[in-house]
């Protein structure tokens, strides 16, 4: 079902490291043909991006490579810019992540492209945009997660900026950029034209920065750091327990009710100091206190039983490992076995939306560098004279 949404359409795929490849990885759990263009000899920078590895691969482009076929071409090279246009003139989707005015040098912009190819969707992944003074400077995520400000909210007051410890700028613009690729193919649907869409980490932070900037633009102050807490919310943190932590989550009276209730604490639910969530929040640090007085007598397993008892919102505090081994997330099935040449037992996070319990199509392998280029070439009608002659000039590795 998923995995057969974009059966039939092919995606040729100008992007490395981490936000271009989760897209088109997206896109090919959901049943497209990617080929991914990488450069001879070292390919995706992430390839290098060891330790650790798995079976001989650098563990993040594992991660964000399956189910794709791999070309070795040298787009600096004219022949190596024709091939990749021949491949546009047949593709439905174009996705890179050169920097702007990057692909327009090589020949490779949306004008040029669509008009060999009209239903080409031409997707322009960035790091600052494609306007404005600073649209040509490179840039990651921990660099964008400091310029968008979110490292000035991460952490505790008092330490040192913070980066957020997943890539989230990084996997969020992959997704933005595979939503307003599917938004372009259902515009194509009913126009038969096709439609150049972009995305980029600057926006995709300012976009997880959406609340803290609305508390900015209402009240003038600047949003400060609240460890695991939030600004307009009590209780809403983790509190200390006997051996280890939990955290507490009340976004309305009743649940806040419950959770008093279920650590034996009624009366502060009557305290005047935190009848509503205003006065919670004015209050912050004597209610921490007095909840924490009745969550470090006990046990974490004990905390989470008595407030699930009572339909509290509530979790322990997992590692990597702990979670995995959840019940709750085997019983997902999003951890899903996606065998590698040299790891059998290889497993990665799948789709991480299903239907029916099907996370999009079987996996497969991500590529050994250049792994397709000769079968990708010969359906171009490149003979295995003319590719021995591209490999001896290095447009092909």
């Amino acid at each position: 079902m998923l995995g057969c949404v974009l059966q039939g359409l092919r995606v040729i795929d100008l992007t490395q490291n981490v936000a271009g490849p989760y897209c088109t990885q997206v896109l090919a759990d959901l049943g497209a043909e990617v080929i991914k263009i990488e450069r001879p000899g070292s390919g995706d920078d992430a390839r290098a991006w060891r330790p650790p590895e798995i079976g001989g691969m650098s563990t993040v482009f594992a991660a964000l490579n399956r189910s794709k076929k791999s070309v070795s071409l040298d787009l600096e090279h004219p022949q190596g810019q024709q091939i990749v246009a021949q491949l546009a003139a047949g593709a439905d989707v174009l996705v890179h992540s050169l920097k702007p005015g990057s692909a327009e040098a090589r020949g490779l912009g949306d004008e040029p492209l669509r008009a060999l190819n009209p239903r080409l969707v031409y997707c322009a992944i960035s790091a600052f945009g494609e306007v404005g003074p600073m649209r040509g400077l490179p840039g990651y995520d921990p660099l964008m997660q400091a310029f968008t400000g979110i490292m000035s909210v991460t952490g505790h007051e008092g330490d040192e900026p913070a980066r957020v410890g997943v890539s989230l700028i990084d996997l969020g613009t992959g997704m933005w950029a595979a939503m307003a690729v599917l938004a372009a193919l259902l515009r194509r649907a009913t126009t038969g034209q096709g439609l150049r869409v972009s995305a980029s980490l600057l926006e995709t932070g300012l976009a997880w920065m959406a609340v803290p900037i609305a508390n900015h633009l209402a009240t003038g102050r600047l949003p400060r750091k609240m460890g695991s807490g939030m600004a307009m919310m009590v209780p809403y943190e983790l509190y200390d327990t006997a051996d280890g932590q939990v955290f507490i989550a009340a976004a309305n009276d009743r649940l806040f009710a419950r959770i008093c209730d279920a650590l034996g604490c009624p009366e502060l639910a009557r305290d005047a100091r935190f009848a509503d969530n205003p006065s919670r929040v004015g209050h912050r640090d004597a209610l921490h206190e007095a909840l924490a007085a009745h969550t470090r007598t006990r046990s974490t397993a004990e905390c989470i039983a008595l407030l699930r008892a009572a339909g509290a919102p509530c979790s322990e505090l997992n590692n990597v490992a702990q979670v995995l081994e959840h019940e709750q997330v085997q019983a997902l099935g999003l951890l899903t076995d996606v065998p590698l040449l040299h790891a059998p037992g290889h497993r990665a996070i799948g789709l991480p939306f299903n239907s029916g319990g099907e996370r999009g199509r079987p996996p497969v392998a991500p590529p050994a560098l250049g792994a397709d280029t000769a079968a990708v070439l010969d359906a171009l009608g490149i003979d295995a004279a003319a590719q021995a002659a591209l490999r001896r000039q290095g447009v092909i590795g």
